[in-house]
């Protein structure tokens, strides 16, 4: 059997430390990256009952982890990104070239049009958003993102931008993760942020609800799902919009994060 490329793709880039230049720990003993992997099953998981089949898929040089690929006609790739140092190390800022070694390997495998999300926890999410002016990467779902306040936003301009923070997040700050949505949005990017209330940094409490609009947003953003209409809809603000403006409750405004018994979200037409 022939395995078709891929239709899209998404990067998942875990946590990490401020400062520290030795490698992660291999395996599970790399708790940041091991927290991850609910994330890329609960994607693959999607990507399959929505139509694309699993199969195996090539890790390069610069990725690891499991590889969900290509079914009949469309097919979501979900990587993880390995990283070479543990900490971000000021102006070195290590994990976002790792983030571009491993878009440029994905489009040396796949082609120049493969549609990629990067989907980022805490420093992780620092690097998606500044690895995010690549040609390949159509948006970003930072998870309790770490936004310090001088980091660059106009490599955002025409990319979707989501980021999901606890409003009790103690590591990283969901206000400066707010004002950023609005700093992305005045150049040029269409952004969101949605809270979890009663969360946590490690995304431990709630966790089911973490995944599951994780998921729902990564995939409607690659157009291979439908996007929760409060999001199609802050997403849409114009660039003189508030802050306020552009941040739902997970909640009250999508209804995702009562667990099972919460209602779906109203969605929109996939993104194209």
């Amino acid at each position: 059997m022939v395995q078709r490329p891929p239709s899209a793709a998404v990067l998942v880039l875990h946590g990490g430390r401020e400062t520290g230049t030795e490698p992660p720990p291999p395996g599970l003993l790399n708790l940041p990256g091991t927290r991850m992997r609910p994330f890329v099953r609960a994607l693959g998981r999607a990507a399959r009952t929505a139509g694309t089949g699993a199969g195996p898929a090539s890790a390069s040089a610069s990725s690891a982890g499991p590889a969900f690929a290509t079914g009949a006609g469309s097919g979501v790739l979900v990587r993880q990104v390995r990283y070479g140092h543990r900490g971000w190390n000021g102006d070195r800022a290590d994990p976002f070239h790792d983030a571009v070694a491993a878009l440029d390997a994905l489009r040396d495998e796949a082609g120049d049009e493969l549609p990629v999300v990067l989907l980022g926890h805490s420093m992780g999410a620092r690097a998606a958003l500044r690895a995010a002016g690549h040609p390949l990467v159509r948006g970003v779902v930072g998870l309790a993102p770490w936004c310090p306040p001088g980091d660059p936003v106009t490599q955002l301009a025409d990319r979707d931008v989501v980021l999901v923070h606890s409003n009790r997040d103690r590591l990283t700050s969901p206000q400066a993760s707010q004002s950023l949505t609005a700093r992305a949005r005045r150049a040029g990017a269409r952004t969101c942020m949605i809270t979890v209330r009663g969360g946590d940094h490690a995304m431990i409490r709630r966790a089911p609800a973490w995944h599951r609009v994780t998921t729902a947003l990564v995939l409607g953003l690659l157009g291979s799902g439908s996007l929760p209409a409060p999001v199609g809809a802050a997403l849409a603000l114009p660039a003189t919009a508030e802050a306020t403006e552009g941040t739902l409750d997970l909640d009250l405004d999508l209804g995702a994060g009562a667990g099972p018994a919460g209602r779906p979200p109203t969605a929109v037409p996939p993104r194209r």
